[in-house]
């Protein structure tokens, strides 16, 4: 390519990124390494552009839960919880939820295979449905397994008592705090819906294995309002089932 050409390309190239620019003052010139996923401007309608996967992908979640629907449970995935450690957990609001992430942490079993808790975060009121209908709060325990795997269990909240490990983590965000992640489960773990979904925020990335618990933890009225002044609608619609099918327990 001769001296000249190339100077050319370059102030053709220049010319086009300049212009690109022009008449973005409604909507500010952003690529995808600039601009960030939220639940508002760049909200889930506009998930598309941040990763191809949540707009063309088939088994998302989350989903609406019709119990009359599910069939019986394929007993080779069911699920074994072993989260009883107590350790120091970093606490933070990162931009989407109120995330926790214990420095060591227990594990779930399913289907012979080991995943390891890395992390929970919380959404403002639950992103699955039960017969079209919200629970107050829902916390979403991530668990990966070494072939990089996914699993999640949620834990649904409803208002009455007071939870104690939700009041340590309130008054700890943006520091530290002694967390054991047993603390944050009802007493019956032993009874949930099984299906397999994607993650529900950006890459949303399919292939997880998703446990909802039936039974329900407690959550003050008190203490929803004060987390809700963090996030109240940072939840994602609900998605097409397709063909999937969800198991109950």
């Amino acid at each position: 390519m001769t001296k000249l050409k190339t100077t050319l390309l370059a102030l053709s190239a220049t010319a086009a990124l300049f212009l690109s620019g022009c008449g973005a003052e409604a909507v500010p010139h952003q690529d995808k390494h600039t601009a960030t996923w939220d639940y508002e401007k760049h909200g889930p309608e506009h998930w598309g552009d941040f990763s191809g996967t949540c707009d063309s992908g088939t088994h998302q979640s989350p989903v609406n839960i019709v119990p009359v629907k599910a069939v019986s449970m394929d007993h080779s995935y069911d699920l074994s919880m072993h989260e009883d450690v107590t350790s120091k957990a970093r606490i933070v609001d990162n931009g989407h939820s109120i995330k926790v992430t214990p420095d060591h942490a227990g594990d779930i079993e399913l289907h012979g295979k080991k995943y390891s808790l890395i992390q929970f975060h919380f959404h403002g009121r639950s992103e699955h449905t039960i017969n079209g209908k919200y629970k107050d709060l829902v916390a979403h325990m991530v668990h990966q397994a070494k072939d990089g795997t996914l699993a999640v269990v949620a834990v649904f909240f409803n208002i009455g008592e007071k939870n104690a490990l939700l009041e340590t983590i309130i008054s700890n965000v943006g520091g530290e705090a002694m967390i054991d992640p047993q603390d944050l489960l009802p007493e019956d773990t032993a009874h949930y819906y099984h299906y397999i979904g994607s993650l529900t925020t950006p890459p949303c990335s399919e292939n997880v294995q998703w446990y909802l618990l039936k039974n329900t933890q407690t959550v003050s009225a008190e203490q929803l309002v004060h987390f809700r002044k963090f996030y109240v609608d940072n939840e994602r619609p609900t998605q097409p089932l397709n063909e999937r099918f969800i198991e109950s327990n």
